[in-house]
């Protein structure tokens, strides 16, 4: 494929501005006040340079491919020497990243398709890690439903995400809804989530117990107890659930082979490490235990 001005053209026409042609005159607009809002990343070539005509041609597909991610900005540096003076470009093909106006990340010649789209990740997220990163602060912050609606749409874009999967399933079993939980469990995709995926599966059973089930009248009293904790659990009423789930282990450790410890640690897994109900009840059912 030849790698020349006319194709350049064609492509950003077609592309709707994700693929520019910029001159020394229009590298303030396009690039330095652009990458305000969106990564812009500069290809500096020159049509003498035969890496440039490997490197432009992977650059324009990756930025079709990004659907506005980036905008991919090219510069002919024989054109615009001052340009490439300006931003120590000492050989072709050099590409530099831009955000907030200023350089955030370059390299020089033509490297391999995976390391290019490894340097673009970094620097633009794909439409399914945004959904995912999105997900994972509203997680963060209790926010359930928002960031199950977040997972939801990363995985739509990439059904096999890991830790788009694992979200879903905490924000579902942050909802109560643990025989939903359960059925995410069986489809879970194989990935470095699926330990931590596991870690939950007590909980989604203890939800999934009492959800709509009619439990038997003569049941025992630390049943009564473990599915009252269940039931609060189920409107997020953690810390009361927990001392329930103390309660049961106080009388009997071993009730129902260890469950009531395992659900605990279910629910730290789901909390996370740095929030206060986790560490609180993680000293108390230390001291229940040992």
């Amino acid at each position: 494929m030849r790698y020349n001005r006319r194709q350049n053209r064609e492509s950003a026409m077609s592309d709707r501005g994700s693929i520019l042609d910029v001159t020394e005159a229009t590298f303030e607009s396009a690039v330095l006040a652009r990458s305000q809002s969106v990564p812009v990343i500069v290809d500096f070539w020159a049509p003498w340079c035969a890496p440039c005509r490997t490197l432009g041609p992977l650059l324009e597909k990756l930025a079709r491919q990004g659907a506005g991610a980036f905008v991919l900005a090219r510069v002919n540096a024989d054109d615009n020497p001052r340009l490439a003076a300006r931003y120590d470009v000492h050989g072709l093909p050099t590409v530099k990243a831009f955000a907030d106006g200023r350089v955030v990340a370059e390299f020089t010649g033509a490297l391999p398709e995976p390391k290019v789209r490894e340097f673009i990740r970094k620097l633009a997220p794909s439409p399914a890690e945004q959904a995912l990163n999105e997900g994972l602060s509203l997680l963060a912050t209790h926010h359930w439903r928002e960031a199950e609606a977040a997972f939801r749409r990363a995985l739509d874009l990439q059904p096999d995400q890991g830790a788009a999967a694992l979200g879903r399933l905490k924000a579902t079993l942050a909802q109560g809804r643990g025989c939903e939980a359960v059925a995410l469990l069986e489809d879970f995709p194989r990935s470095d989530e699926s330990v931590a995926a596991e870690t939950l599966r007590p909980l989604a059973e203890f939800l999934c117990e009492v959800e709509g089930a009619d439990l038997p009248l003569d049941e025992t009293e630390l049943d009564a107890l473990y599915h009252q904790a269940a039931r609060l659990a189920a409107h997020g009423r953690w810390a009361a659930a927990m001392d329930g789930l103390l309660d049961v282990l106080r009388q009997d450790k071993k009730h129902r082979r260890g469950a009531p410890r395992q659900v605990m640690l279910a629910i730290f897994e789901l909390l996370g490490d740095d929030d206060p109900l986790t560490r609180e009840y993680r000293n108390e059912l230390a001291s229940v235990l040992f």
